[in-house]
């Protein structure tokens, strides 16, 4: 295994962690809401949750841009 397969084995890892990650966010913020919590504590939550999202969206990106920049240098 070269390495531009482990950037890209890698990459794809990572972006598959951060997709396990934005849909732990959309389950929990759909069970918050469909638990009918007030303005305030669902505020509270989305708050929580808004920090996690953001990381994962940051690790997809990031394991997309490996596995692009992998298949380009194994070329």
């Amino acid at each position: 295994m070269t390495l531009f397969d482990w950037i890209i084995w890698s990459g794809a890892a990572l972006t598959l962690i951060g997709l396990g990650a934005l849909v732990w966010c959309i389950w929990t913020v759909s069970r918050a809401r469909a638990r009918g919590l007030d303005d305030a504590a669902l505020r509270e939550k989305m708050r929580g949750v808004l920090a996690v999202n953001m990381g994962a969206l940051a690790a997809s990106v990031i394991g997309l841009m490996m596995v692009v920049i992998g298949i380009v240098l194994a070329r």
